[in-house]
């Protein structure tokens, strides 16, 4: 596996060239099938490569619009350099961000944490979401959801501890029988965390992991973040995070988003 991420890291030999003399350093972990590079060279601007194997399930050339109709917008994200795809991966190039992301800005306190994340929420759903052509409306999620079901790519043993021990079909039906009768249509990030949200100093530098973006229930962002400020800051922090926000949010609707995720 570690030869197969160094042979990644080189990126496609088309872009040889163009990376020569930048170091590499794999950003992310864990299970997934996609991998991140950060490319440093003492007299560039730092580079990231982010890959993945081609596959039905496949989201990076999808990312790569995503984050080219955000800049269009006037939303900071990484800018896209290059996009290639050849018989085994879909790769794309993109400037960074500066600063980190917010999940390990402790330093900030979770009173600042909190604004950061809810200005640059609200900020990103106050977008036209007629002009934006990124469909991520309930029917389509759920009918990905179930194909990510039958072609065995939830993975059971990541599920929240509530839902622990459950198969991936049961908690299915359970999103089924749950489904919200309305959404309050936004433009979302689609997985919107801390740690895909960048500050540089003590503001707002811009989004990263794009590839979910699309219309979708403003609720779909904010059940993520909701949960996430809950375990990370105390649940002393949400009602903070929603009224800096500026909505009163429907906690049917937070745990259904929750629910989804765990099919993504």
């Amino acid at each position: 596996m570690h030869e197969e991420w160094d042979a990644a890291a080189q990126g496609p030999v088309e872009w040889a060239g163009l990376l020569e003399g930048y170091s590499r350093k794999r950003q992310n972990a864990g299970q997934s099938e996609a991998a991140v590079f950060r490319l440093e060279r003492h007299d560039r601007p730092t580079l990231f490569i982010k890959t993945e194997p081609v596959t039905l399930h496949s989201e990076l050339p999808g990312e790569a619009t995503r984050l080219r109709w955000l800049t269009g917008n006037g939303v900071s994200c990484p800018q896209v350099l290059a996009e290639l795809t050849d018989e085994n991966r879909h790769w794309l190039l993109m400037t960074g961000l500066p600063g980190h992301d917010l999940s390990s800005m402790h330093e900030l306190g979770p009173a600042h944490i909190v604004e950061i994340a809810a200005t640059a929420l609200r900020e990103l759903h106050a977008l036209d979401a007629t002009r934006c052509p990124f469909d991520h409306s309930l029917d389509r999620r759920l009918d990905l959801a179930s194909r990510r079901v039958a072609d065995g790519l939830v993975d059971e043993d990541d599920f929240d501890e509530v839902n622990f021990g459950q198969s991936a079909a049961d908690l299915f039906e359970e999103l089924l029988r749950n489904r919200p009768s309305q959404e309050d249509s936004v433009v979302t990030h689609g997985d919107a965390t801390f740690s895909n949200i960048i500050v540089d100093g003590r503001r707002f530098s811009g989004f990263i992991d794009c590839a979910r973006l699309g219309v979708a229930d403003r609720h779909q962002d904010l059940a993520l973040l909701v949960r996430e400020v809950h375990h990370v800051l105390g649940p002393e922090w949400v009602d903070v995070f929603l009224q800096l926000y500026g909505y009163g949010a429907d906690g049917k609707r937070l745990q259904f988003y929750q629910l989804l995720d765990e099919f993504f």
